[in-house]
């Protein structure tokens, strides 16, 4: 399997969409590139698995590591010119330095729930707030800002589909 990842990596470059060849400078083959070395990794530190009980365990834990190492992907590749690739790499370094610390506390945070004020917010600004959790690095910026961070995360999320889908393809033949 690893032979086929590193084949199917050096050959990214090659693939077409709709007749335009990738240039190996686009986001998606940074994105494919960084995306295939993480996934070599993971695997390669896979511990042997013992019991079907910790075997649940171990599904979890390597699904949130290809669900962190997709989102690192995509920051990285996109790099820091975008807000919410700045935030997305900034929550991923300190997530790593909390686990590396090993800290056993535990805070439970309680989520007041504002009144529902249907007749005093406008519509705009009620889903410019919806956009604005959907979004990293989202909370302060004017509306613009937000409309253009949304639709290049949009479209990247949509390129890390892609990826993972011909990854998934090839891999299934």
């Amino acid at each position: 399997m690893k032979k086929t990842l590193k084949l199917y990596l050096l050959t990214m470059t090659n693939i077409t969409t709709t007749g335009v060849t990738l240039n190996i400078k686009s986001c998606r083959t940074k994105f494919a590139h960084r995306f295939v070395r993480s996934l070599l990794q993971i695997r390669n530190h896979a511990p042997p698995s013992s019991s079907s009980s910790s075997e649940e365990k171990l599904i979890q834990k390597r699904r949130q590591r290809i669900k962190i190492a997709a989102y690192l992907s995509m920051a990285h590749a996109v790099g820091p010119r975008m807000n919410w690739s700045r935030a997305l790499l900034f929550k991923l370094r300190n997530r790593a330095c909390r686990h590396r610390k090993k800290r056993r506390i535990v805070v439970i945070r309680r989520r007041t729930k504002k009144a529902s004020r249907s007749s005093q917010g406008s519509v705009p600004v009620d889903q410019a707030k919806k956009l604005r959790r959907l979004v990293p690095g989202a909370k302060s910026m004017d509306l613009c800002s937000l409309l253009e961070e949304t639709a290049h995360y949009i479209t990247c999320l949509s390129t890390q589909i892609k990826v993972m889908q011909a990854l998934a393809d090839h891999l299934s033949k």
